[in-house]
């Protein structure tokens, strides 16, 4: 009898075990299942499919974060390294509204876009991205040898086997900036080192957070439009101007048949915790946790604003990447303390990797797949 019951006890457990197994393959299965389904029939890229209206949710799946120290030995912008604390930050993932944004692939992108050429040209927003997309990229194929390499204000990643390109030149204003006897001279509208954006496959523009710059920070001297030179003007005025140059320079230059045009869209920063309905926040320091929900509390980004109309007058030559939103509801995003590891200066601009970029670029490889 006693046997009996332990034979049973045995024969159940079993049975139990089995059923387990089996509904997590076919959980497995039908995530996969998804995953392929919403590629192949989804509303990716349909009119009501929004990827830039959503929420950050929590996964504590093993997809999240999609990278590492240990998987990314490259890594920049590393706030684990310099010293965070707290990790939950890691484990958020963006969620559309209105549309699934498929897993990150990388090794589908390598193979889609072998022989080809991706350039991030801005400021440091514009780095925070391409350093995410080399580590999302690198860590899907681990195995296979990379080159880095630096030439003046040019950094090339390559993946020789795949025969794929990523670069990142930096231009924080994309118009021209000279040195003349008076001073650094920036020209609202010109440009005329542009040369190397014609013979890429992919672009991925952005500026805005130059524009703001003052005291130190500031890397002019004054703004030149025409025969017109002045030390200072609104700030938002002269950033209209310049995106307003590089737009007619795209529409004159950029064969769009050809290559792919892309605008980072304004990333937001968080210095004023009453934006958020936290006055005791001076700014992102010791942020944890994102805005709950799709909707900012705070003002309406001004450089969004400018940075819609300007792009909209393309058309569908450039396709927006519309991250101010997802970026404002991120207040714990930010390197802040951790930019380094001597902690003396407070980063609410740039972002941890892993962490928001990852999002930017996810939406990216969607928008991709969709065309």
């Amino acid at each position: 009898m006693e046997y009996w019951w332990f034979g049973s006890m045995k024969n159940g457990l079993l049975s139990i075990m089995v059923l387990v197994i089996l509904s997590a393959m076919q959980l497995v299965s039908s995530r996969d299942q998804r995953f392929h389904d919403d590629i192949n029939h989804s509303n990716i890229g349909q009119n009501n499919c929004d990827f830039f209206d959503g929420s950050w949710v929590m996964d504590n799946s093993s997809y999240s974060p999609l990278y590492n120290e240990n998987s990314c030995p490259f890594i920049g912008f590393n706030c684990l390294k310099n010293g965070r604390p707290d990790k939950d930050y890691l484990k958020y993932i963006w969620k559309p509204n209105a549309c699934y944004l498929p897993r990150f692939n990388g090794g589908d992108m390598l193979k889609r876009y072998r022989g080809k050429k991706i350039m991030f040209v801005g400021d440091s927003l514009s780095n925070n991205m391409w350093q995410s997309l080399t580590c999302m990229l690198y860590t899907s194929v681990p195995k296979t040898i990379y080159n880095l390499t630096q030439s003046g204000w040019l950094h090339t990643f390559s993946f020789p086997e795949y025969d794929v390109t990523i670069m990142f030149q930096q231009n924080g204003f994309l118009v021209d900036m000279v040195e003349e006897k008076i001073g650094r001279v920036l020209k609202l509208d010109s440009i005329s080192d542009g040369n190397g954006w014609e013979k890429v496959d992919m672009l991925i523009f952005n500026t805005y957070h130059w524009w703001t710059h003052t005291g130190s920070f500031k890397t002019w001297d004054y703004f030149q439009v025409g025969d017109k030179i002045v030390k200072e003007m609104d700030r938002l005025v002269a950033f209209k101007i310049a995106l307003t140059t590089w737009a007619k320079w795209i529409d004159s230059n950029i064969d769009t048949s050809r290559t792919r045009v892309f605008y980072q869209g304004v990333s937001a920063v968080h210095l004023n915790g009453n934006e958020w309905g936290d006055p005791k926040a001076k700014n992102c320091k010791g942020q944890t946790e994102p805005i709950e929900g799709s909707k900012y509390p705070g003002p309406t980004h001004p450089g969004e604003v400018i940075v819609k109309s300007v792009t909209s007058s393309l058309g569908k030559k450039v396709y927006l990447l519309d991250i101010t939103l997802l970026t404002q509801l991120r207040k714990d995003g930010h390197p802040s303390i951790y930019a380094t590891t001597n902690k003396t200066f407070v980063d609410c601009s740039h972002w941890c990797l892993p962490g928001v970029p990852d999002a930017w670029n996810e939406i990216l490889c969607a928008v991709l797949l969709s065309s």
